[in-house]
């Protein structure tokens, strides 16, 4: 069977290169990409900012009950959802959000909550479809370059389930669980309880100092107005970073795999020569052994 062993690592070195070559493609989209998402986080920071802070001054000094704001004792249900990735070839990204995701599910159980479960990425969906976990709600939003329109419609949908009654389904929490972008080479799964409302950054550094502004035209107006509004804020900044971080899981992933493929091809290369110094070496002894069988018969 000379050169059987060649021809199975030829062709070894003409798949890994064809994938080799869908690792790099991969990588270069990913790089192309990665500083728009950046910049898409950088840009929908301040407005965040602002936006917390007046929620903060009117949460914090305007001494008034709010639905978004007050803790329900009606009902056990709890809303989570998970922010993944619609596409794979990112790495751990979509595995490390499911096991955070797994780890609040634990904790919520114990503590004896029933949960309703919703799912945006195609990754974190068919991983809880096998699983048989029942849905609550699902999007397949474009996870790396999410849109207003999606935030909008994810907030919307889980507002609407925070504020229905007991009977009707109601939860009295609201936890998301996505990435935090952090740099280029870290990223970080997060669970936030967003609701009820938590203010985390922008309240005023000397609480007993009296903001100098009256509310108009009253305290539960602006809250009505503004606190719809910072959940799909900070929804759709949650996006943002999950996609920066998918973006950068998915560059970093390519990478590794495209160097990995490199050291396959040499080392194939480096066997199929062996195989083939190998077979030189079976031809020769055979030639000689036929040339001695020859002169011996004479």
């Amino acid at each position: 069977m000379a050169g059987g062993s060649q021809r199975v690592y030829r062709q070894r070195i003409k798949s890994t290169q064809s994938l080799k070559k869908v690792f790099r493609a991969q990588e270069l989209i990913a790089a192309s990409r990665i500083g728009k998402a950046r910049a898409r986080v950088a840009s929908a920071t301040p407005f965040a900012q602002a936006i917390t802070r007046a929620v903060s001054a009117v949460a914090t000094h305007a001494h008034v009950e709010h639905p978004l704001t007050e803790a329900r004792h009606d009902t056990d249900r709890v809303a989570v959802l998970v922010i993944a990735s619609d596409r794979g070839m990112a790495g751990s990204y979509s595995a490390s959000i499911i096991r955070e995701t797994e780890r609040l599910l634990d904790q919520l159980t114990r503590d004896g909550k029933k949960i309703d479960l919703f799912v945006a990425g195609r990754r974190a969906v068919s991983y809880y479809r096998y699983r048989g976990r029942p849905l609550a709600g699902q999007w397949a939003y474009g996870s790396d370059n999410p849109t207003p329109e999606v935030a909008n419609e994810i907030a919307d949908a889980l507002l609407a389930r925070f504020e229905a009654d007991a009977d009707a389904g109601g939860v009295g929490e609201l936890h998301v669980v996505y990435t935090q972008f952090v740099n280029m080479v870290t990223q970080r799964p997060r669970v936030v309880r967003m609701l009820p409302l938590e203010v985390v950054e922008g309240v005023a550094e000397h609480d007993d100092v009296e903001p100098l502004y009256d509310f108009e035209p009253s305290a539960e107006v602006v809250l009505d107005t503004l606190l719809p509004r910072y959940v799909r804020s900070r929804l759709f900044s949650f996006l943002l970073e999950a996609a920066a971080s998918e973006l950068a899981s998915r560059q970093r992933a390519m990478h590794t795999a495209t160097d990995n493929a490199e050291d396959l091809i040499r080392t194939y290369t480096r066997l199929a020569n062996q195989a083939r110094q190998a077979d030189i070496t079976q031809e020769i002894s055979e030639i000689v052994s036929g040339a001695d069988a020859l002169a011996a018969s004479k």
